[in-house]
C-alpha cells in the first residue's frame, strides 16, 4: 500500500506522477533528454546505465522499465534481456564494451555517494574512448536515478511484479520515450489484484 493516494493502475514513479502535475513536465522533459536526446551513447546505452543505477538502489519498477527499455533498443529478444540482467549482476562480466564497463563503474560510485568517484575511474574511461560529455552524463543519469528511484521507492508506490507488465512499458518507451507519454493513463495489462 503506498503512503499516499495514488489513482488505480498507475504503477511506480507513474502515480507520483499524476498526482503532481507540476512536476511531471520537467522531470519527464529531464529524463527524455538524459535517455533520448542526441549523443554519441545509445540509448540502449543510457538505459543500462538507468537499469544499474536503479538496480543498485534496489528499485525494482525502475531497474524493470529500463531494464525493458534497454532490452528493447536492443532488439528485444531473449538475448537482449540476457544481456541486460548480465549488466545488472556483474557488468565487468557482461558482453558490453570496454568503454561501458567503465562509464557503469562510475555510474555505481555516483549510486553510493557522488564523492566516490575517483581520479582514476575518469582515466579508465577514458582511456577506453569516453568523452567528457559522455562521463558528465553518466554522472547525471546515476545521480538522477537515484533521485527517482527514491522518489518511488519513498512513496511505497505499487511496483507489479509481471514482467510481462514491464516488457510492454519497455515497448512503449523505446517507442514513444519519456516526454510523450500520458503518465495519468494507467496500463492496459497492469491490475492491482
Amino acid at each position: 500500500m503506498a503512503h499516499i493516494e495514488f489513482a488505480e493502475g498507475l504503477p511506480g514513479i507513474r502515480g507520483p506522477l499524476a498526482f503532481s502535475p507540476a512536476t511531471t513536465k520537467p522531470l519527464g522533459d529531464l529524463v527524455e533528454v538524459l535517455l533520448n536526446g542526441p549523443h554519441t551513447l545509445t540509448p540502449a546505452e543510457r538505459e543500462m546505465i538507468a537499469t544499474y543505477v536503479s538496480s543498485q538502489n534496489d528499485c525494482y519498477y525502475c531497474q524493470s522499465c529500463h531494464g525493458s527499455t534497454a532490452a528493447q533498443h536492443l532488439g528485444g529478444g531473449a538475448a537482449a534481456y540476457k544481456l541486460i540482467d548480465q549488466v545488472k549482476q556483474d557488468y565487468e562480466a557482461a558482453p558490453v564494451s570496454d568503454k561501458m564497463k567503465a562509464l557503469l563503474a562510475i555510474a555505481g560510485k555516483v549510486q553510493k555517494g557522488g564523492k566516490h568517484v575517483t581520479t582514476d575511474d575518469v582515466e579508465r574511461a577514458r582511456r577506453h574512448g569516453a568523452t567528457d560529455k559522455e562521463i558528465h552524463d553518466t554522472v547525471l543519469i546515476a545521480a538522477a536515478f537515484c533521485m527517482f528511484n527514491r522518489y518511488v521507492d519513498g512513496l511505497a508506490t505499487w511496483q507489479p511484479r509481471d514482467p510481462d507488465i514491464y516488457r510492454e512499458i519497455g515497448k512503449q518507451t523505446a517507442s514513444l520515450g519519456y516526454a510523450r507519454r500520458d503518465w495519468k493513463k494507467p496500463l492496459a495489462a497492469a491490475t492491482t489484484k
